[in-house]
């Protein structure tokens, strides 16, 4: 384990002193204020010093953490497919990527309600910035993942993030989160990147099919009545629409962390989807390596967009989009209102073409219904 050292989560051992950190850093008052807002701040800080171990951090603070998220934010939390999830090894389970934060960590909720083991988390090593996020992510049993660089850096860190999956899933018998492409969809595009089933594949001596299979995959799919960062999303889009390349301001990262994290998303709902197994993957053996992980990523796009719970606001948007009421069956009048109002709030930003800024904001609830096979004229 020494030779991932530089990315692996915090062990048990290493709790005490995280915790020890935390309690002392000048973020712990706010907080300690959103996760457990009944509670005096000395008596949270005397309690989490006595942490001795990752599990009491994840089935303390990060509950109530969640409990808080929904409780704020969402007005329907539902889920379905957990009996798809294997009891008896780890694996790997496979996401659309909407928010940060969220997709991950309420996902380990439904696991704890479910007395299912939580898993290890994927996360941007640009999001790893100071050492209270590190160490309350480390804590959450989160990894760093190393993006970009120069072609041999970005090999050398795919090999060793792909080396440290088959690891923790085949060896360790710890299951994994990870998204099914870099970063999160902004237009509402839920597709899996080929790239990540190549390395999913490089850090094992088996073959393709075989390595994909000892990782036990599982499709997940995450739907949001309102998109996290729904505006910072289609803003973000038609800047780059425009300027052909999107640079982001400092502490942004932390803007869309909090922005996810504190926006109404109303209902919420995740579908654990069907595992993916040697006998789906044994008719593709032998097939040269990009038209192997392009035949993967279409199964894995096939579960994760069937299995998306359409909202009202998808409906809406798709309807109001290609002018037609082919969906009005699935929301009201007031539904409908309501969605124009938030989407007037678009009119913050003073860009040359608002109407392209609200189509592209359309588009972000629109295309899960498109992807789910639900045809538009």
């Amino acid at each position: 384990m020494e030779r991932f050292d530089d990315i692996r989560p915090y062990r048990d051992n290493e709790i005490e002193d995280a915790m020890k950190r935390i309690a002392a850093s000048e973020h712990f008052p706010a907080v300690c204020r959103y996760v457990y807002p009944d509670r005096d701040i000395n008596d949270v800080r005397d309690e989490i010093c006595g942490y001795s171990a990752v599990r009491q951090f994840q089935y303390s603070v990060m509950k109530a953490f969640n409990e808080q998220v929904i409780k704020r934010s969402i007005r329907n939390f539902t889920f379905s497919g957990v009996e798809n999830i294997p009891r008896d090894k780890a694996c790997l389970y496979v996401s659309n990527h909407r928010d940060i934060v969220l997709d991950a960590c309420l996902m380990q909720y439904i696991l704890y309600l479910n007395d299912i083991p939580t898993t290890e988390i994927t996360f941007g090593a640009n999001l790893m910035n100071g050492d209270f996020v590190v160490d309350i992510g480390k804590s959450n049993k989160m990894f760093r993942v190393e993006r970009g660089g120069t072609p041999k850096e970005f090999y050398r860190n795919s090999l060793m993030l792909s080396e440290y999956l088959h690891h923790t899933i085949c060896e360790n018998g710890e299951s994994v989160w990870i998204a099914q492409r870099n970063g999160r969809t902004k237009d509402g595009i839920d597709r899996t990147n080929p790239a990540i089933i190549r390395m999913f594949v490089m850090g094992s001596e088996k073959t393709p099919e075989q390595a994909l299979a000892d990782l036990s995959i599982i499709p997940v799919s995450v739907s949001y009545q309102w998109e996290p960062c729904d505006f910072l999303k289609a803003y973000e889009v038609y800047i780059t629409e425009r300027d052909r390349a999107y640079v982001k301001k400092k502490g942004e990262d932390l803007n869309s962390i909090l922005t996810g994290i504190m926006q109404q998303k109303d209902d919420f709902h995740m579908h654990f989807g069907t595992p993916l197994t040697h006998e789906h993957l044994r008719p593709l053996a032998g097939l040269p390596m990009n038209r192997f992980s392009k035949e993967v990523s279409q199964m894995l796009d096939k579960e994760i967009n069937g299995n998306y719970k359409p909202m009202t606001s998808n409906y809406i948007a798709a309807d109001i989009l290609e002018s037609t009421d082919n969906f009005c069956d699935h929301y009201t009048e007031t539904e409908l209102e309501a969605f124009i109002k938030r989407m007037d709030g678009l009119e913050i930003y003073d860009v040359e073409n608002p109407e392209r800024l609200r189509n592209i904001y359309l588009g972000i609830y629109a295309n899960p219904i498109k992807n789910r096979g639900l045809s538009i004229p």
